[in-house]
């Protein structure tokens, strides 16, 4: 597991200069992109602001990082149109909008896993294609998102139609292990190339489609940082006075908060724990090019049942297998192929599949061609890689390859075969069967007495350990070997995690709740703390993702027990902060979205991340701004607004401020600092001549005024010059000595502000916010007005 960053979160986080160099600022030099002569991503390079796309905007419709495939031959409600992503059919309301929103994140996270293994001649064919992934690249991007609806029937029998659904397609050994590579020490704007980097392309692909990794995570956040940065002067426009800003609504999420939380919870890591990441079905590919198509199909069988490619014995073997034949649409007749496909249905059954692909390379110039679909749900380390190998290509065109619109066309189909026909069904079955035949036997007064008798007495202990050998705990009846840390797949535990995972995925929320729910109290009694913790993470997301309301007392006695038994096992028992921050990060947000009575409680899950350390700099200025938001999601009562939180989401929003200037990304400081004047009515708009009502806030505001207007000042000068690619690094000629000597630069880079020295030596907690306005702290809660 990761480490947390060696960051002290309890304070602010430290700049990268030291004081004296950070006052020194050029009063001339030829434009941002010239001084970073050596970055690819500068606006030049249109290969490299691609991978920026997602938030270089704050467009109703998020861009997918690439081009999305187009088929303008099919209708609008066809299943093989691309359909809104919008998530309309999720049970709160407030899942609908943007693709974005943190609900609608959390939706798309947790799906099920494909794993793809394709033989030798398939791979040769694809490579050839322009595809040097094989057949994982060209088929990974449409399973984001199944086109048109997805059915699917819950624990009860009744059907639900969604039109977000998606799958996650992997190698077979993806996830096992991570390209922990330490990047934290590289600057986001130094991107010469070094051993580091260089490092990072020759690393095992398969580990580099592992997440999980907190370090790598802020890495790639800090990137689409420092992009916007030397972009501030063409999204001051968008980002910054975008109108939904301006008309007093802020958005809801921005786009760095919707990349960190996509980053966090793509490509789950495999772990005995949960079963999110263990696949539910194999794609097993040959090529019509294949001598002995049957004799090959058997072997990859045997690859993934016995062989090299078995996974760890903690995973159930028993997924299901897809035949998939590739037909050469250019070369191979199709009589043959067709031919071939029936013998595999006889072979194998009704799981096949044929799909006709071209195997000439496909142009950008053809007239038919198309560019292949970025994955949003990629790693960090991924990302990273791509990043890197784009700023030290010459070629300045995007090298996504292309595909014929046929071809797309073909995938298109066979995703959608796939998912509906077979693994949906698939899942379906084994939900019913294992909630009949192990499930209901734990709930009810037979299922207690049997929970009991397990804890106190040995009588069942015999069944519990028919299905497997016994455990290697002397003495216990337990089927959790506590030397490996998992249970066998075939124990009652382990089926009822799937059968959890499984209802999760298909979003029968309900029935995933009821299961977390026994497996709590057996994980409990085993000391499985990490299996604990997950059960009470999933039981805690569960809950909030059902439709029905919750009242204060459910979240005091239920919400926040699970969340905090979760959040102490993984970090205490188990060191796992990563999922510990998954689980607070999630929280958080579910909670932000049942509306003003919950605000608080997720404003102090929020706190949590920042006192357990569980984020670097760029993630503690996110959460704080986060935390600002749920304050101000507080509705007050009355024409005086009482019991809102305002002054406190601007407390929030200021020193999230404080912190994107001392990392030196202005634009965000910018925004935050105007919404913190907004939240105390002292927005520039219609405040013009106010002050804050406290002095020192007042100081920290003008402070970063002057930050900011300098930073403007420098940008409209560094802007006046044309922008040349191999323009050299400018020397520094004059420094203002106005900005040198002024001791207020000091206290935002180096040494904290006089009025919030002692808050920023203490946790965020809403207590500490309460004092930082020192005039009203003993009548915080009596007097908020807004």
């Amino acid at each position: 597991m990761t480490s947390p960053p060696d960051v002290d979160p309890l304070k602010s986080p430290p700049a990268a200069e030291s004081p004296a160099a950070s006052i020194v600022l050029p009063k001339r030099r030829h434009s941002p992109s010239a001084s970073l002569a050596s970055l690819p991503y500068r606006r030049s390079n249109q290969s490299l602001s691609t991978l920026f796309a997602s938030t270089s905007s704050l467009s109703k419709s998020r861009p997918s990082s690439g081009t999305a495939t187009p088929t303008p031959s099919a209708h609008a409600n066809s299943p093989f149109s691309p359909g809104p992503s919008n998530g309309a059919s999720s049970p709160l309301v407030a899942s609908q909008g943007r693709p974005d929103e943190p609900r609608n994140l959390i939706l798309r996270s947790f799906v099920p896993h494909v794993g793809v293994l394709a033989s030798v001649d398939t791979e040769e064919m694809l490579q050839e294609k322009g595809f040097p992934g094989g057949l994982l690249q060209l088929v990974r991007p449409f399973g984001e998102l199944i086109p048109g609806k997805v059915t699917i029937r819950d624990s009860i029998g009744s059907n639900r139609s969604w039109e977000d659904f998606g799958v996650r397609f992997t190698g077979l050994k993806d996830g096992l292990k991570s390209a922990r590579r330490s990047l934290s020490g590289r600057k986001s704007t130094d991107s010469r190339p070094d051993s580091r980097g260089g490092a990072l392309d020759n690393v095992n692909p398969a580990w580099l489609r592992t997440g999980g990794d907190i370090t790598q995570t802020e890495e790639v956040v800090d990137r689409h940082l420092s992009f916007a940065e030397l972009q501030q002067d063409d999204i001051s426009m968008d980002y910054l006075n975008h109108k939904e800003f301006s008309s007093g609504t802020p958005p809801a999420s921005s786009p760095f908060h919707a990349l960190y939380l996509r980053r966090l919870l793509s490509a789950l890591p495999l772990s005995p724990h949960e079963t999110f990441s263990h696949p539910v079905a194999c794609v097993i590919a040959i090529s019509s090019r294949c001598e002995n198509p049957i004799e090959e199909l058997r072997r990859l069988y045997g690859t993934t049942n016995t062989g090299d490619l078995r996974l760890p014995q903690w995973v159930d073997n028993s997924y299901l297998r897809y035949y998939v034949l590739v037909h050469d649409e250019d070369h191979d007749d199709v009589a043959k192929s067709t031919s071939l496909y029936q013998q595999m249905t006889r072979h194998f059954g009704l799981h096949c599949h044929m799909l006709r692909i071209r195997s000439n390379e496909c142009l950008p110039s053809d007239d038919d061609s198309v560019r292949l679909p970025s994955s949003e749900w990629i790693s960090s380390a991924e990302e990273l890689a791509e990043i890197q190998r784009r700023e030290t290509s010459d070629d300045v065109d995007d090298p996504t390859p292309c595909l014929f619109e046929s071809d797309a066309t073909a995938i298109r189909t066979f995703v959608r075969e796939l998912v509906v026909q077979s693994v949906i069904p698939s899942m379906e079955r084994l939900s019913a069967q294992w909630n009949e035949q192990v499930a209901s036997r734990r709930r009810g007064l037979s299922g207690r007495f049997m929970s009991l008798s397990k804890k106190w007495t040995p009588f069942g202990s015999s069944s519990r350990n028919s299905s497997g050998p016994m455990s290697l705990n002397s003495g216990s009846n337990s089927n959790y070997d506590s030397l490996q840390g998992f249970y066998r797949p075939d124990a009652p535990e382990a089926t009822m995690r799937k059968l959890a995972d499984y209802a999760f995925m298909l979003r029968d929320f309900k029935l995933a709740q009821s299961t977390y729910d026994i497996l709590r109290s057996d994980f409990n009694s085993d000391k499985a703390w990490k299996h604990y913790a997950g059960a009470n993470e999933m039981a805690a997301i569960s809950t909030l993702l059902n439709v029905q309301g919750l009242t204060n007392k459910t979240r005091t006695e239920s919400i926040d027990q699970m969340l905090e038994t979760a959040t102490y096992s993984y970090t205490t028992r188990c060191m796992a902060p990563y999922y510990a921050l998954r689980t607070l990060a999630l929280g958080l947000e579910l909670l932000r979205l049942r509306g003003s009575s919950a605000a608080d409680d997720a404003a102090r899950w929020g706190s949590r991340i920042l006192e357990a350390g569980l984020v670097g700099p760029v993630g503690h200025a996110i959460f704080t701004e986060r935390i600002s938001a749920c304050y101000a999601s507080r509705k007050g009562i009355g024409s005086g607004s009482w019991g809102s939180r305002k002054r406190k989401s601007g407390l929030l929003a200021m020193l999230a401020a404080d912190q994107w200037a001392k990392l030196g990304k202005y634009a965000q400081a910018e925004k935050a600092l105007k919404e913190a004047k907004a939240l105390y009515g002292v927005a520039d708009s219609e405040g013009e001549g106010k002050k804050l009502p406290f002095d020192g806030m007042q100081m920290l505001s003008e402070e970063l005024d002057e930050v900011l207007s300098a930073n403007r000042m420098g940008s409209q000068e560094w802007g006046e010059d044309t922008i040349h690619p191999n323009d050299e690094p400018p020397v520094v000629e004059e420094v203002s000595e106005e900005l040198e000597t002024k001791p207020h630069r000091q206290s935002l880079i180096g040494v904290p502000a006089a009025p919030f020295a002692g808050l920023e030596a203490t946790p965020l907690t809403p207590t500490r916010m309460e004092h930082a306005e020192p005039a009203v702290e003993n009548q915080f809660e009596a007097t908020e007005t807004g």
